[in-house]
């Protein structure tokens, strides 16, 4: 297994199964490590914040990656999906979690069930791109 990098110091692989970013880190109960669990957790929990919030009359910009209908698939089962047939690591995830968030900051969007699910694989594919090749 090759060491993370974490501020220009390589952290131990204790440290690494620890965040969940390891192969052998412990598994959920749907057999995909924790940490995917908990970015699925985390974009569910801010595409229902911000979906409250546009029903409160915010006017959301429209980017390329909105969609016309919510797509049938959760997150969490969206994430275990690429996990189960894309071979990407575990850190793509963590890495494209901090993509999207940077995406959406620079373009003044927000996350919603619209968009969630190409930003989600569009950004898993850039980090995966950047970490595993």
């Amino acid at each position: 297994m090759e060491n993370l990098v974490l501020n220009g110091m390589a952290a131990e692989p204790e440290t690494c199964m620890a965040f969940g970013l390891s192969d052998e880190s412990s598994r959920g109960v749907s057999g995909i490590p924790q940490v995917l669990l908990l970015v699925a957790s985390a974009i569910e929990k801010s595409i229902m914040k911000n979906e409250n919030l546009s029903n409160a009359s915010r006017k959301d910009a429209i980017t390329i990656f909105h969609g016309s209908r919510t797509p049938n698939l959760s997150i969490k089962q969206y994430i275990e999906r690429i996990f189960k047939f894309s071979g990407c690591s575990t850190s793509c995830f963590v890495v494209a979690y901090i993509y999207i968030s940077k995406f959406l900051l620079l373009t003044g969007g927000h996350l919603t069930s619209l968009n969630a699910h190409r930003l989600l694989i569009t950004s898993i594919m850039v980090a995966a791109k950047f970490l595993d090749d």
